[in-house]
């Protein structure tokens, strides 16, 4: 079953904005195809949306900046 940008919101609450989802879910389909597993394919979504929101945090921070 592949992941959908709008299946992030039901396994990670990190995904809050348009770009976070899709972090999640191309990671989330690419280790899918990999390995077939579903539960490690959620983790690696995970992790990625996770790494967009702190990515996306600390570009706002920036912005501030000047």
């Amino acid at each position: 079953m592949p992941f959908r940008p709008s299946d992030a919101k039901r396994h990670t609450r990190k995904a809050k904005t348009a770009k976070a989802k899709r972090a999640f879910s191309h990671a989330a389909n690419s280790v899918l195809r990999a390995t077939h597993d579903e539960g490690r394919a959620v983790r690696a979504g995970n992790a990625a949306a996770a790494k967009s929101a702190r990515k996306s945090k600390r570009k706002s921070r920036r912005s501030g900046r000047y």
